[in-house]
């Protein structure tokens, strides 16, 4: 099934937690010379139109980004927002940008990266977002499979970013399956999965699961909107990640008061909190 269309969600309250720790990550493999590589295995199309029609029919990012843009902010997003901004002419917020040009106003000469998106209409969009760009290399093929055949990277430093859309049930366990191949191939890099919470019962699962593979050093950060509920629809999302940066948890634990705040003041919730120690 390729229904998923994120246009209509762009800019939400899951895409402000998911490319601030995204752009954390980032900034913390670049505090060394090294290269690196960030490989994205649900790439989308790279921007979004938040004029379009799609994206004004749900109105999310008038929940998400749009609440703290123009904001004071503490300085660890900077580059996040800094991100949008080279994609907006002026002060007004008119492009989002997905994970893979968050990812690319990060890069430095000497870092590539590697972008999956199978569907038949958002690869060609994907694939003119980054036209000529030599760091970059997009595939039309099943994120997870090739991620199997990628890895270990050449530079043995990286982010891979894991966010499916979830539209099937056996997503989940995709996802534990890719972490358990990729990480006997690559036990250094650094796993971000995204996660959204419309059943708790299955990130609850997801979470066993993944404490099943004898993998330590696995963070959990998550916002919540609303609380739980048995009805369907997302009233939290977070990021599960697999040996992150030491400074993550503290400025994930600094941020994510002020963006409850200025998100969901008082139907919120938040958490940082260890899934598996180092």
């Amino acid at each position: 099934m390729l229904s998923y269309r994120h246009s209509f969600h762009a800019g939400n309250h899951a895409d402000v937690v998911k490319h601030i720790v995204q752009s954390l990550i980032l900034n913390a493999l670049k505090q060394k010379d090294k290269p690196f590589v960030y490989h994205d295995t649900h790439a989308g199309v790279g921007r979004y139109d938040l004029t379009h029609e799609w994206s004004e029919k749900t109105g999310e990012y008038k929940q998400g980004i749009a609440r703290i843009w123009g904001q004071d902010l503490p300085e660890e997003v900077t580059s996040y927002l800094d991100s949008i901004k080279e994609l907006n002419n002026s002060d007004e917020l008119r492009y989002y940008p997905g994970s893979p040009r968050v990812a690319r106003a990060h890069l430095r000469n000497q870092d590539r990266m590697v972008l999956t998106e199978l569907h038949p209409s958002d690869h060609p969009l994907l694939e003119q977002e980054f036209h000529r760009d030599r760091q970059v290399r997009i595939h039309q093929k099943d994120g997870f499979e090739h991620l199997k055949a990628s890895l270990p990277p050449k530079e043995r430093r990286g982010l891979v970013l894991i966010d499916p859309p979830y539209e099937l049930a056996h997503e989940y366990q995709d996802v534990v399956r890719a972490i358990a191949q990729s990480h006997k191939r690559w036990a250094t890099g650094i796993y971000a999965i995204w996660y959204p919470v419309v059943y708790r019962h299955t990130i609850d699962d997801m979470i066993a699961d993944l404490k099943k593979l004898d993998i330590r050093n696995i963070l959990q950060i998550e916002l919540g909107v609303s609380a739980d509920s048995l009805e369907r629809g997302m009233t939290a999302s977070g990021m599960i990640v697999i040996n992150p940066p030491w400074k993550l948890e503290s400025q994930m634990t600094e941020i994510l008061p002020m963006l409850q705040q200025a998100i969901a003041p008082s139907t919120g919730h938040h958490k940082v909190e260890w899934i598996v120690p180092e």
